[in-house]
């Protein structure tokens, strides 16, 4: 069987963003390939963080993971923090990568963008700009056929192919170059009041973010209330109707109706009635969600208890890959 891995940030409350370009095909593949599901604690680190919150983050992450569908016996799901090869090949893929690469990386110059404008006295964390490094050490260590991503982590995965290519070339074989495979629809989900930018965890304005423990009515409200434009006609179209687009893609996502018929059943209809229907999809999608999320409260000692276990094996496993990164470059460690 196929090996696909994954992660994501606990920097945040997870958004309807994060289900539709990620989670939702975690699940619909792990019954296809051997899955490998981790919290990214570690990448969080790269950007200001709470301390204080940080646990309870990475608790509702696998919560909601869980919530949503991912079957913790199917699927191994763990801490990144919990397996520490993790780190340590991250040392050994630093040391092959060039200043110039991660400089070029679209997301570092996003982020430092961000963190211009807020402080005219800009203080870059060095792990946002080495993000790029572990994410590839994250992919190799489990010989990763494929890696589910958002549109917006493709780079982040030429660059791990491009290493991983380097040092089987340089040193032997050891890791299996992997594909990204992207969502061809929700990969990418827009802000509802700006649908110029993704819809985001630390966007400043809430209002544009349905976050997966919002009150059903509040993110209601917020489709409601999202940006759209004077033409009143239900048509999938990015240049022209950024807005109605974005929305007819969560329609699409949530109900897993084609867009054309989409388009077709509200082609007599304005703006606000196809808003109120899709207030209605989205408010009852999160009501079950957070039902389910609940239930799953009750498991946390449990859960805690597996998640142990697939840590455990995650670390045997990319122990015996780091005692051949060390045979391949002349190290031999000795375990």
């Amino acid at each position: 069987m196929k090996v696909a891995i994954s992660g994501i940030q606990p920097t945040n409350r997870l958004t309807l963003g994060n289900y539709l370009g990620a989670i939702k095909h975690f699940v619909s593949l792990q019954d296809k390939y051997k899955m490998y599901i981790f919290v990214a604690d570690l990448h969080s680190l790269s950007v200001d963080f709470d301390e204080k919150t940080l646990f309870d983050n990475k608790l509702n992450l696998v919560l909601s993971y869980l919530a949503l569908g991912l079957d913790i016996n199917k699927c191994h799901l763990f801490f990144q923090s919990d397996v520490y090869p993790h780190t340590e090949l991250n040392w050994i893929f630093t040391c092959l990568t060039t200043m110039g690469e991660l400089s070029r990386m679209t997301q570092y110059k996003d982020k430092t963008a961000k963190l211009t404008q807020q402080n005219k006295t800009v203080k870059l964390p060095t792990g946002l700009f080495m993000y790029p490094v572990l994410m590839a050490a994250d992919i190799a260590l489990y010989n990763s056929d494929i890696v589910i991503v958002g549109a917006d982590q493709k780079q982040h995965v030429e660059f791990a192919r491009e290493l991983i290519e380097r040092f089987n070339k340089k040193y032997k074989p050891v890791f299996t170059v992997p594909e990204p495979v992207i969502a061809k629809t929700g990969a990418r989900i827009m802000d509802l009041l700006n649908p110029e930018i993704k819809m985001s965890k630390s966007n400043t304005n809430v209002n544009g973010t349905i976050f997966l423990l919002d009150e059903p009515a509040i993110a209601a409200s917020k489709i409601m209330k999202a940006k759209t434009d004077s033409l009143n006609i239900i048509k999938y179209d990015q240049v022209k109707q950024p807005g109605v687009s974005n929305l007819i893609t969560i329609y699409h996502c949530l109900t897993d109706m084609p867009v054309t018929d989409i388009e077709n059943k509200y082609a007599n209809a304005n703006y606000g009635v196809f808003k109120k229907d899709l207030a209605k999809i989205v408010s009852d999608f999160l009501i079950n969600f957070q039902n389910n999320y609940n239930k799953q409260k009750n498991n946390k000692e449990q859960i805690f208890s597996i998640l142990a276990k697939h840590a455990n094996t995650c670390i045997n496993l990319t122990m015996k890959k780091m005692k051949e990164v060390y045979e391949a470059i002349g190290i031999n460690k000795s375990w």
